[in-house]
């Protein structure tokens, strides 16, 4: 199959988000995923007391009523299965795309200082989302990594085709929206600013495919095998 538009990408990242299968541990789901062929990974990164980067989607651990912070802990108080970013780097290497939601900007250095200590690529081959262009305007000295600017487009103030120019006067290189937000008109247009469209919250092949039609440049998806085999569909097994 062809798509109907060009992607920037050729082929899309495929950033897995592994839902939780029965015994399986944090870092077991990134290692999955890699294994159904995820050419990406990506997570929520937070920084524990003690300055260590973890990986978990909320930021609290504990039972229902008795829920911290992990900032407010230190990495030996998390979960035992809670994994670091070290970990993940070590699980996954340092030549695939990882993708990392950062919502709180203060933790940015302890997380790029891990990134680096990962080894040659790694920060090449990292994208750090956030929801304010002031914030990732902010990160763009800092870090060599790809910046996102992950909201939906009723948050785009003054519309989408302003925030792709914004996008780029500030040296951020992509948009990160909810596959239902996305239009073949909408890539079209981040492309002819030459910034990245990355959609996420797809479940099923026919929403891949929808996103891969338009020309989409990274799809985040917790179903790692229905996503990679679209894209394989679109782009062939040696092009992932």
């Amino acid at each position: 199959m062809a798509t109907r538009l060009p992607p920037l990408l050729h082929p899309p990242v495929g950033f897995g988000r592994r839902p939780p299968a029965d015994g399986e541990t944090g870092l077991e789901r990134f290692r999955s995923a890699v294994n159904l062929g995820a050419t990406g990974v990506a997570a929520e990164v937070w920084a524990t007391a003690d300055g260590v980067p973890v990986l978990h989607p909320t930021g609290r651990v504990g039972s229902r009523f008795r829920r911290r912070p992990v900032a407010d802990l230190t990495a030996r108080e998390l979960p035992a299965d809670t994994p670091t970013l070290a970990d993940l780097y070590r699980e996954v290497g340092t030549d695939r795309a990882v993708s990392l939601d950062v919502p709180d900007d203060r933790v940015l250095e302890v997380v790029l200082g891990t990134v680096r200590s990962a080894g040659a690529g790694a920060e090449d081959n990292l994208w750090l989302c956030h929801p304010d262009l002031t914030v990732l305007t902010r990160w763009r000295p800092r870090t060599s990594a790809r910046l996102v600017n992950a909201i939906a487009v009723r948050d785009a103030d003054g519309g989408l085709e302003r925030r792709a120019a914004e996008l780029e006067q500030r040296g951020l290189d992509g948009l990160l929206l909810p596959h239902k937000d996305w239009s073949g008109g909408r890539v079209a247009l981040l492309h002819r600013f030459q910034r990245l469209a990355l959609g996420w919250g797809v479940v099923h092949e026919r929403e891949v495919a929808t996103l891969v039609d338009t020309g989409i440049d990274g799809v985040y998806c917790g179903h790692v095998d229905r996503m990679m085999a679209v894209i394989a569909e679109y782009y062939g097994p040696a092009g992932i």
